[in-house]
């Protein structure tokens, strides 16, 4: 897989669309961005010191029913990416990667989609490595902080990069879900409500029991807040 560094980009995920005609697997990586985008249009700060890149993979024949695996794999990536720095994390469903309860990570992908199958996908990762976070002390925390010691961005993105690169299990996303049996707060079109987290899906989707009744929610509609 060809790796591309940049010094500055407005987007990676914007950056590398420009190789989706060529067919071939590719990860840009950035030292800062200047633009970067998170779910549902938020901006995502990336002042330098953090881990940004963005991978570009092509498929034959992948189901769209199945599209959940490119998030877990990113997830999982993280995962593993932390714990080679001592860090213990966990993911909350769907693909926000904590340690404690602060953000690690944020995570965008982007399938292209044909006749129902993904045609390729673009996974944007940005990782707290050594970057200031004082602005977002509260919800965010870096490698370094919960390390206790300075993991450079360099270092961080070859550990993420050969994560990445590692085939996985979905009984592998799971085991850094830790939520799963317990209490957690739903965000539903507009309104919030205690309710039990039974379990994740294989195509993503969260079973709860709200205690009227069992059903599956998509992670589109619903934000969630853990105990």
């Amino acid at each position: 897989m060809r790796i591309e560094y940049l010094e500055e980009t407005s987007s990676t995920n914007e950056y590398i669309r420009r190789y989706l005609g060529g067919g071939e697997n590719v990860i840009v990586c950035a030292a800062r961005q200047t633009g970067g985008k998170g779910t549902k249009g938020r901006s995502f700060s990336s002042k330098e010191g953090g881990v940004y890149l963005s991978v570009l993979t092509f498929y034959d024949k992948f189901p769209a029913s199945q599209a959940f695996r490119i998030m877990a794999h990113a997830a999982v990536s993280v995962c593993r990416t932390a714990e080679a720095f001592g860090v213990t994390p966990q993911i909350k469903w769907a693909n926000d990667v904590l340690v404690g309860n602060r953000k690690l990570c944020g995570i965008l992908i982007e399938n292209e989609l044909s006749g129902g199958f993904v045609r390729a996908s673009i996974v944007g990762i940005g990782v707290n490595a050594e970057n200031d976070l004082s602005d977002v002390k509260d919800v965010a925390v870096s490698l370094s902080e919960a390390a206790g010691r300075r993991i450079s961005a360099e270092v961080a993105r070859e550990e993420l990069i050969k994560n990445f690169q590692t085939e996985e299990t979905f009984e592998d996303y799971l085991s850094y879900v830790r939520f799963l049996g317990k209490k957690v707060t739903v965000s539903e079109s507009g309104r919030e409500y205690s309710a039990t987290a039974r379990r994740i899906t294989e195509d993503g989707r969260l079973e709860i029991d709200d205690g009227e009744r069992i059903r599956e929610l998509s992670s589109a509609e619903i934000s969630l807040k853990l105990s």
